[in-house]
């Protein structure tokens, strides 16, 4: 009977968890650029002579690290929760992620994707699509650093797993092709998202109530570094449009 009764009490709780928030809501928003964003140059041309030059240099590598849509949308910034004391609400249709994990790959000598976003329940796939070894190293703030090496054509790849939300996107490098940049942000709740390529951004089944959220970019650091938004039951709360000015994305 006390086992019985324990197991009662475990659904009673895992039910208040997952039902505690008073409704939930949605929040969006666009991101732009305030004036004419810097140029920006192929951070390898073609032709090039660099490592591994027949797999990295047969066409122009862009720098990712300044996304710009023709109306001036800013891409690859992370959109995230903040929540200064314990854990938020989690909708119940979001208590698992959907996938397992989530894939970084390397693709022509770059990382792909860019930015992106992994929960602490999640691991990231490094897989490589090149001809040619790369490695994969991490620099977060409160997770353990991986160093790993992924060799050519690897289509099973390498998993990486992190304990802890991190308090920022963390870098991660290949330091045999030192312009291999991209950014993750790891998180221990559903509430983040990367901007699309036209700046705009949707968080979806957000707990009612008042919330801060970060925006963060690789160029320019926070955007917004407490954006309080008070999310209401059944409502999508439209933030309109935050500019980030074009001399603070200067490379």
């Amino acid at each position: 009977m006390k086992k019985l009764m324990g197991c009662a009490a475990l659904l009673v709780a895992f039910s208040a968890s997952t039902a505690m928030a008073e409704g939930w809501g949605t929040i969006k928003g666009k991101i732009v650029v305030d004036g004419d964003a810097p140029s920006t140059t192929p951070l390898v041309e073609e032709g090039a002579n660099v490592k591994d030059a027949n797999v990295c240099a047969v066409k122009d590598i862009p720098d990712d690290s300044l996304v710009v849509g023709k109306d001036g949308g800013l891409g690859n910034c992370f959109i995230y929760l903040y929540s200064r004391r314990g854990a938020p609400d989690i909708h119940p249709d979001l208590q698992k992620p959907a996938e397992a994990t989530v894939k970084l790959d390397n693709e022509q000598c770059r990382f792909v994707p860019h930015a992106g976003i992994v929960r602490a329940d999640q691991k990231i796939n490094c897989i490589n699509s090149d001809a040619c070894g790369h490695n994969v190293h991490t620099f977060p703030l409160k997770n353990n650093a991986h160093n790993l090496l992924i060799s050519a054509n690897d289509e099973k790849g390498v998993e990486l797993e992190f304990n802890q939300g991190e308090l920022l996107p963390m870098q991660v490098k290949c330091d045999i092709h030192p312009w291999m940049t991209s950014y993750w942000m790891v998180v221990e709740h559903p509430y983040a998202v990367v901007s699309s390529e036209d700046g705009t951004f949707t968080i979806e089944k957000l707990p009612a109530g008042e919330h801060t959220f970060r925006i963060w970019h690789e160029r320019v650091g926070y955007v917004e570094r407490s954006l309080d938004v008070e999310v209401e039951d059944g409502k999508t709360i439209d933030l309109g449009v935050i500019e980030v000015e074009a001399k603070d994305l200067e490379g």
